[in-house]
């Protein structure tokens, strides 16, 4: 700790109370209260039985220096299959408590840095390493003083109007002891989670605030930090999913990096950490690699914390059922593991599981159609849920539905992940349909899929099925992605029964799987964007229908795929075979693909996504 005594004998803190030592017990109480709030990572919600030192667990991830803060507006799961095929050696890997420090040759001085990174991949648990590292003395230690300020709190402020020194005395009572002056010590503000910002942030505003005792609104006060207006000398560090990046202009900020969750060694090293017995540990990691699609979605953090937590229990003791190959067994096994974990209290309003999974169902699709992954006491209601009763669901549903208390305002909620909340939305889309109770267009004029859902009676499950692959379709950034991967796979017979021991009635609705996977490849047929028909062979897959890839496949272990004649759904299940192989595309070779059948330009017109892909091209 010796650059606090330093700091204050050089004068670069100032005190109302300049007794001898006063500073430094100051800032010894900022630093440990600091660590005894980050010292522990709570995986799925912030209960105190669920958390784990974070030093134990903590798994480096991979975080990478990006050119821009360019948007990507394509579905997260998307973003993550193109980050999994990249080679690690295209891009400046750089450590998370290196952000301000510029790269070699780089002579930019650093103050404002903007990570990106998808829901749940692994932004907040960086921060809260940072910030772990600093408050025990061992990185970054000519910073003085860290305020983490995340956006789920700030939003509980928003109609406040209070000065910057205000405001930290509100979040951080010892600073009424500080008196903090612009360029007089190096502070560093975070800004955790723009993407859950609901304060107006306006950057072109004529207002200047250049006084941290000046009184303006909280939006105010933000802007003006992250412009240079209040305090230039601080340090910003913001992060923020893909889509919500753009928020803050390219201009105010000079580093962008990306969280790109666990790279390969790292999601064993996470599974290794997580579970003590190391053979389970093994036989979990070989079952994830059986499957691409899953093992592809271990680039999330969170994922894998779903997975560990459905197949250590599954894998160590004589579970009967299938083990979950697909995502939405994953999730809907881990929906019912984890509302089988009752709360400890007795409460005297019982709820129901099925009553609370319909109506988590109804919030999930709403907030899903509004495009919020957090939401409010307001927001529960609407749904029927009593705000009173939020902490019964909580207990019901221990790890699906997060619950954190901001300051002494209020509270805020959210699912533990956005696919959690698109497997909820996708149930109560499917329950909404078979058990014919409501309809669930009704209820959102302005839905995304009030078409799919505008069935005054849902005739068939393949009609409501045909609606939402034309929806998905549609949406320009794919953010229906997930929802339809998890309402074609949830009316298999297998999910089916699994969800009767969560739900005492799941309605029946006539239905023909094959009138549902024929619509599929008639769409695939017509070749939309790569991306689309990536997606609609991941919903082949959630369906067990794997006859396209496995035509494909035969060509390939033969060798006879340049005789072949390829329909052109026979060409994008090839595209979708070479980009879900575990080979890096490093090199790809398209003379292996040119026979008597199709031309040079033919080839790689129909290849052009693979060889988008790739580093270099044969």
């Amino acid at each position: 700790m010796k650059s606090h005594t330093s700091t204050v004998q050089r004068g670069h803190l100032k005190t109302r109370d300049t007794r001898p030592g006063l500073s430094n017990e100051v800032l010894n109480t900022f630093r440990s209260n600091l660590k005894r709030k980050f010292e522990r990572l709570y995986e799925g919600t912030a209960t105190q039985g669920n958390s784990t030192l974070l030093n134990e667990i903590y798994t480096e991830l991979y975080i990478t220096e990006s050119e821009s803060g360019e948007i990507s507006n394509e579905h997260e799961v998307r973003q993550i299959e193109t980050q999994s095929r990249r080679t690690a050696t295209e891009d400046t890997a750089i450590k998370c408590n290196d952000i301000f420090t510029p790269l070699p040759g780089q002579d930019k001085a650093i103050r404002t840095v903007l990570t990106k990174g998808v829901a749940g991949i692994g932004k907040t648990v960086s921060v809260q390493k940072f910030i772990l590292d600093w408050a025990e003395g061992k990185e970054n230690q000519d910073v003085q003083l860290i305020f983490p300020l995340p956006f789920r709190e700030i939003n509980l402020m928003k109609d406040k109007t209070l000065s910057l020194s205000d405001l930290l005395h509100v979040f951080f009572p010892e600073t009424k002891e500080m008196e903090i002056s612009s360029d007089e010590y190096k502070v560093l503000f975070i800004f955790d989670g723009l993407d859950e910002c609901r304060l107006s942030l306006d950057f072109k505003s004529k207002v200047k605030l250049c006084n941290i005792s000046e009184s303006a609104s909280v939006d105010m006060l933000l802007t003006n930090l992250i412009v240079g207006n209040l305090l230039p000398s601080a340090l910003i560090w913001i992060t923020s999913r893909p889509a919500a990046a753009d928020l803050v202009p390219s201009e105010c900020v000079h580093r962008v990096t990306e969280v790109r969750g666990f790279n390969e060694p790292q999601k064993e090293e996470y599974f290794r950490k997580r579970i003590s017995d190391q053979s389970l540990a093994n036989t979990i990691i070989s079952h994830l690699k059986s499957s691409r699609s899953l093992y592809i979605m271990c680039h999330i953090p969170v994922f894998c914390w779903i997975s560990a937590t459905v197949l250590e229990k599954m894998l160590s003791r004589a579970e009967s059922g299938e083990i979950p190959k697909t995502l939405t067994q994953m999730y809907t096994h881990f929906l019912i593991l984890q509302t089988n974990i009752k709360h400890e209290k007795d409460y005297e309003k019982k709820v129901t599981d099925e009553d609370m999974i319909l109506k988590l169902g109804k919030l999930a699709y709403q907030q899903l159609v509004k495009g919020n992954l957090i939401f409010y006491e307001e927001d529960l209601r609407e749904c029927g849920i009593d705000e009173t009763e939020a902490s019964v669901y909580s207990g019901l549903c221990t790890q699906i539905f997060r619950e954190e208390f901001g300051l002494y305002q209020g509270k805020v909620f959210s699912f533990v992940h956005l696919s959690i909340q698109e497997h909820l939305a996708a149930l109560y889309a499917h329950l909404s349909c078979t058990i014919k109770k409501k309809n669930v267009a009704g209820q959102l004029k302005q839905s995304l899929l009030s078409k799919v859902l505008k069935l005054k009676k849902c005739n068939s499950l393949s009609e409501l099925h045909q609606r939402a692959v034309d929806e998905t379709l549609q949406s320009k950034n794919g953010h229906l992605d997930l929802f339809l991967r998890f309402l074609l796979g949830l009316s298999l017979e297998s999910n089916q029964t699994l969800l009767r021991k969560l739900l005492t009635q799941t309605g029946s609705c006539p239905y023909n799987k094959e009138e549902t996977v024929r619509y599929i490849k008639q769409k695939i047929r017509k070749n939309h964007s790569p991306e689309k028909f990536i997606n609609l062979f991941h919903c082949l897959n959630e369906l067990g229908d794997d006859s396209l890839m496995q035509e494909i496949q035969r060509y390939l272990k033969f060798g006879e795929i340049r005789q072949a004649k390829l329909s052109s759904s026979q060409w994008s299940a090839l595209v979708f075979v070479l980009l879900t192989s575990e080979q890096k595309m490093d090199v790809f070779d398209l003379k292996q693909f040119i026979g008597s059948q199709h031309t040079a330009d033919e080839v790689l017109q129909y290849l052009l996504p693979v060889v988008k892909e790739s580093r270099s091209v044969r």
